[in-house]
């Protein structure tokens, strides 16, 4: 017995099989058939070049290359010649359109630098400089900032946006501990360089889901009489390019994605000072956020020439503690107005318990608190 019947025995397979007549099909059938391939084929691979997975896709309304005038509609030899992006950032597609020309897909892939909670307190080696001061905030080598890797979490969905900046973290332990525990994760906190023990409560507060900023003294009217503290950053000093004061500040913590000023009316009026300052702090990869206090500030201006990211404060939240809750009212309006707004306010015992209370009803208004990073302009990511 053949090997070939030892296989099919057991499936009862082995019996001869009656011959039965194949009948061709006409040659018209054929025809039929063949168009219906050709039509499913052609669709096939329309899909097939035409299409991207179930993902968001950028679609360019204007060809980017046409096809050569010699070119007939029926060919099959079309040249087709990939246009580079203006800014590529996922994989191009390209795809011969009908109107004779080509359709660019860009696929959208946005990354997220941002740390893991349980991260979020340790600073990221890669961004860290050490110095004589301490450990300085820098850019990683593949291009990664603080500003990018230290900020907070938002929706990203549409929704009237307010952020709220506390400042003065670590200067009263009591009121700190107050900010830190009490006001929400969406609320942005400023630390002094000034304060005492500032290392805990970094770590505190991002264990907590807040984003930080530095609050760095710079030199205002009536310097030295009216003195914003140690390691004040002067005129002078910054126009000479001399920057120990600010290294000084900003060696102080760590994990924060930029710098607030603190006083400075002077200073952040003069664009000898203002320069070379918002210049050094996008070479570390820090924001700037003004915090609104002089009408003559040049800070937002400078950092978006620069190409750093900014943003300006719109209501100082306790210039009088006991009328907060009517600043934050304004501060409401103004973002409703405008689409979105910063408030900044002190590590005052009132301020803290004032705005704790406001923000929950505030969110059910439609409010969504944002950390101040998810407001500021950001040149590099455009």
């Amino acid at each position: 017995m053949s090997m070939e019947g030892e296989l099919y025995r057991p499936l009862g397979l082995d019996r001869r099989p009656r011959r039965k007549t194949v009948r061709l099909p006409s040659a018209r059938s054929l025809i039929i058939v063949a168009g219906a391939v050709a039509i499913v084929g052609g669709s096939a691979a329309t899909a097939f070049h035409g299409h991207t997975s179930r993902r968001d896709i950028d679609v360019l309304a204007k060809p980017a290359v046409s096809l050569p005038a010699s070119a007939e509609a029926g060919s099959t030899k079309v040249a087709v010649v990939a246009k580079p992006l203006a800014k590529p950032s996922g994989p191009t597609i390209i795809s011969p359109s009908s109107g004779g020309g080509q359709v660019t897909f860009r696929v959208e892939e946005t990354t997220d630098y941002r740390q893991a909670p349980l991260m979020a307190h340790l600073p990221d080696p890669d961004l860290v400089e050490d110095s004589e001061y301490g450990p300085l905030p820098a850019r990683a080598a593949d291009g990664r900032r603080p500003f990018d890797v230290y900020r907070g979490a938002s929706s990203g969905k549409p929704a009237t946006r307010i952020a709220i900046v506390v400042g003065g973290i670590g200067i009263s332990q009591t009121s700190s501990m107050e900010a830190v525990e009490n006001l929400p994760a969406g609320v942005t906190l400023g630390f002094s360089p000034a304060g005492n023990s500032l290392d805990r409560w970094m770590q505190t507060a991002r264990r907590g889901g807040h984003e930080l900023l530095l609050q760095a003294p710079l030199e205002p009217f009536g310097y030295p009489t009216v003195n914003p503290g140690e390691n004040t950053l002067t005129v002078a000093g910054a126009a000479g390019g001399e920057f120990a004061a600010l290294y000084a500040s900003l060696a102080r913590t760590t994990n924060y994605v930029g710098v607030m000023n603190y006083m400075g009316a002077r200073f952040t009026g003069d664009a000898a000072a203002m320069d070379p300052f918002i210049a050094e702090l996008g070479r570390r990869g820090l924001m700037y956020l003004d915090d609104g206090s002089s009408a003559r500030s040049l800070g937002k201006d400078t950092a978006l020439s620069a190409g750093v990211p900014a943003a300006t404060a719109n209501v100082l939240l306790d210039q009088d503690p006991a009328a907060v809750a009517e600043q934050l009212d304004m501060l409401e309006k103004v973002a409703r107005a405008q689409g979105s707004a910063i408030g900044v306010a002190s590590a005052f015992d009132q301020s803290i318990a004032t705005i704790a209370a406001w923000i929950p009803a505030a969110e059910k208004r439609g409010i969504e608190i944002v950390p101040v990073s998810a407001l500021a302009y950001d040149p590099e990511s455009r």
